[in-house]
């Protein structure tokens, strides 16, 4: 049965995925970025490589998504994959299902700080980066794959893809906010890996030295540190330079407050102010 890892991009999916890398699959806890292969994304061009579809047909691989899933859960085991996607469906086809799905951490992150992220990560200036987050049909792919769609994410707008795990009784869903894991790390990966083992009936008790090196090998200053010595696996390669974008960035020095002019904020609060309300970020 599969766990998501879900989350609208740059909203600290990598982390949860370090922090749970590093405890379920190490005996110490210690993180290194190899352990992420154990959590790897979906959908993904892998993942249908015994199915027929036209990787040039935008979305195409959405009609197998289920049965991409009934294989991946032939071993009867729990696999944790990361998703990007909205819970919704594409031409009728549906993103998972309770047959192949166990439940979910969802990680949600301020708007106001996702938009510098995004700028970031995917080269955009202000304008662009907010008609990403606006963009109801916006979808991801592999972009150095000239014409192919096999890594086709279906992420919609920053609202819908929160809304859409959010507002659903298919299965179990934990909403956990980035700037509470920031303030609260390991008491709110604590709630993480005990939802994880009650819905996965896991009987060993809560592993706190373990934990604790999760927490402490996965600090951004780790993680950026990482990335200055050895490079990033998931960092993208920018499309003006022949180089690697650097993947962490600011982190929690990523504060809306200090870094958008007034035009901005006042927009994006016009834009997200019920969505704030919502998740209590006024």
């Amino acid at each position: 049965m599969i766990f998501w890892i879900a989350s609208y991009p740059k909203s600290g999916n990598t982390w949860v995925r370090s922090l749970l890398s590093s405890y379920y699959f190490t005996n110490d806890g210690i993180f290194n970025q190899k352990l992420l292969a154990n959590i790897e994304q979906f959908p993904q061009k892998k993942f249908f490589a015994d199915f027929k579809y036209n990787s040039s047909v935008v979305g195409d691989t959405a009609k197998h998504w289920i049965k991409a899933q009934e294989k991946i859960n032939l071993d009867n085991k729990i696999r944790f994959l990361k998703t990007h996607n909205s819970l919704s469906a594409i031409n009728g086809y549906q993103f998972t299902n309770l047959k192949n799905t166990i439940g979910c951490i969802y990680v949600i992150r301020d708007p106001r700080n996702v938009i510098t992220s995004l700028k970031n990560h995917f080269e955009l200036n202000n304008e662009e980066a907010l008609k990403f987050m606006m963009n109801e049909k916006k979808f991801t792919y592999d972009f150095h794959a000239l014409k192919d769609y096999s890594d086709f994410q279906f992420i919609s707008s920053w609202e819908n893809n929160y809304k859409s795990w959010k507002n659903q009784i298919l299965i179990p869903v934990k909403f956990i906010k980035y700037e509470d894991l920031i303030d609260k790390t390991y008491i709110i990966f604590k709630e993480i890996v005990e939802f994880i083992n009650k819905l996965s009936n896991v009987e060993k008790k809560f592993n706190k030295k373990k934990a604790l090196n999760s927490v402490r090998t996965t600090s951004f200053n780790n993680l950026s540190n990482l990335e200055k010595r050895q490079g990033f696996i998931e960092s993208l390669i920018s499309k003006n330079e022949k180089k690697k974008i650097p993947f962490f960035h600011l982190g929690p020095e990523n504060d809306w407050k200090k870094m958008l002019d007034e035009n901005l904020k006042k927009k994006l609060f016009d834009i997200f102010q019920e969505n704030l309300k919502d998740l209590s970020y006024l």
